[in-house]
């Protein structure tokens, strides 16, 4: 009996394989006659020049400069002790729902919009178009206002110098 069982799929795919296996077998002749056998250690070597670029020469040992252990920074410089800034903004109410307890300030300056909830008012009650004045501190999903308070309707005097 012949090969009855053998379908024109099954074919098809062993000579597929067949054809793959080739391919294989040229690329690694490929690879193997374009390999560098033999190449000497010194022709492998890579530099890198003052500037920080990949080179082929080594460099010269007349430009060297000798850098101290102590001169190296491996982490961040501290930063100075700066004024704290005036984080306190100001704002009007655009939205506050009081029986869920938030609402949206819009930022006087920046004019974006700051999430407000009833824990940061301290009991205060605001409504939609009051001043109020605020500082930012960032949440889970964006900055918050928290400390706030009704802004005053006349500025406070200056203080006289």
């Amino acid at each position: 009996m012949g090969r009855s069982q053998e379908t024109f799929g099954k074919k098809d795919n062993e000579k597929k394989r067949a054809k793959k296996k080739t391919e294989k077998e040229e690329r690694k002749a490929e690879r193997q006659a374009n390999a560098k056998s033999g190449v000497a250690l010194e022709e492998m070597f890579a530099y890198v020049d003052e500037d920080g670029n990949i080179t082929t020469t080594p460099p010269d040992p007349t430009r060297k400069r000798v850098i101290k252990d102590e001169d190296i920074q491996i982490s961040v410089r501290k930063q100075e002790d700066r004024e704290p800034e005036d984080t306190t903004r100001t704002g009007t109410v655009t939205f506050f729902n009081g029986s869920k307890g938030y609402g949206f300030i819009k930022d006087s300056q920046s004019q974006e919009s700051i999430f407000v909830h009833a824990n940061a008012l301290g009991g205060l009650t605001i409504g939609e178009g009051d001043k109020v004045t605020f500082e930012t501190e960032m949440g889970m999903k964006g900055p918050n206002a928290v400390r706030v308070k009704k802004a005053s309707a006349t500025p406070p005097p200056a203080a006289a110098e």
